[in-house]
């Protein structure tokens, strides 16, 4: 990975955190979204979440539903050891800018936050209801637990079996939210990653891992651009 980096003189991210115009857009973006008014049951079974992680509800009453409850899944990941603020995109940011990289963005944060956009009030409450009850089962720690272990033994075959094991596939929501996040996003990221190339640049790429499998994943979509792809098993 290391090598490969180094040669090259583009690193293209999801989105370029450290970079200050996406993170103000994120932030206006975020307070733009609609909010959807909860009924009390489930503003107090949010709340109950939050406090179990730690986090102080005043913290993210602002935010729209989706946005709530998105952040404590990303919190239900530090029983995982999977704490965000050492996530990898802002690690690989850093470290294009420490090793002089054009750093770019394949995608907007306004687009990454329509995809948490439900469609109306309805969508939303059963997107937060559904989303709760991962959390209050514990399935959302065993998830987590389970793509850590599989991201840390290199699994391949076990990451392209997802849908069949996350058990976040159960309702027509799950199923909808899933297929936003990844087969409609990939063709827009293999458009960019293609154009960078084209362009001249010799281009680093790092997306989610969950991108990069099956008939719609990113690798696909690139040999049907025309590249070369090869799977670069990593060493234990």
């Amino acid at each position: 990975v290391s090598q490969a980096l180094r040669a090259t003189d583009t690193l293209a991210l999801e989105l370029d955190m450290l970079d200050a115009d996406i993170q103000g857009r994120m932030v206006k973006g975020m307070a733009a979204l609609r909010s959807t008014p909860l009924p009390g049951s489930l503003q107090k079974r949010m709340r109950h979440q939050a406090e179990a992680a730690c986090v102080p509800y005043d913290s993210i009453a602002s935010l729209s539903p989706e946005l709530q409850v998105t952040t404590l899944t990303m919190m239900a990941g530090r029983g995982a050891g999977l704490e965000a603020e050492y996530a990898i995109d802002a690690v690989l940011a850093q470290t294009g800018r420490d090793e002089k990289k054009h750093v770019v963005s394949l995608e907007t944060p306004e687009m990454q936050l329509n995809l948490l956009q439900m469609k109306n009030s309805q969508e939303t409450i059963a997107f937060v209801e559904d989303s709760l009850a991962e959390l209050e089962t514990g399935r959302t720690l065993k998830m987590l637990n389970r793509i850590a272990k599989i991201w840390a033994d290199a699994d391949y075959s076990e990451m392209a079996r997802f849908d069949e094991w996350c058990e976040c596939l159960n309702t027509e929501i799950e199923r909808e939210v899933m297929k936003r996040a990844l087969d409609g996003r990939n063709p827009a990221l293999a458009e960019h990653i293609d154009a960078l190339h084209q362009s001249g640049k010799q281009v680093f790429a790092a997306v989610g891992s969950l991108h990069m499998f099956g008939a719609s994943g990113l690798p696909a979509l690139m040999v049907k651009r025309g590249y070369q792809v090869e799977r670069v098993n990593l060493s234990h």
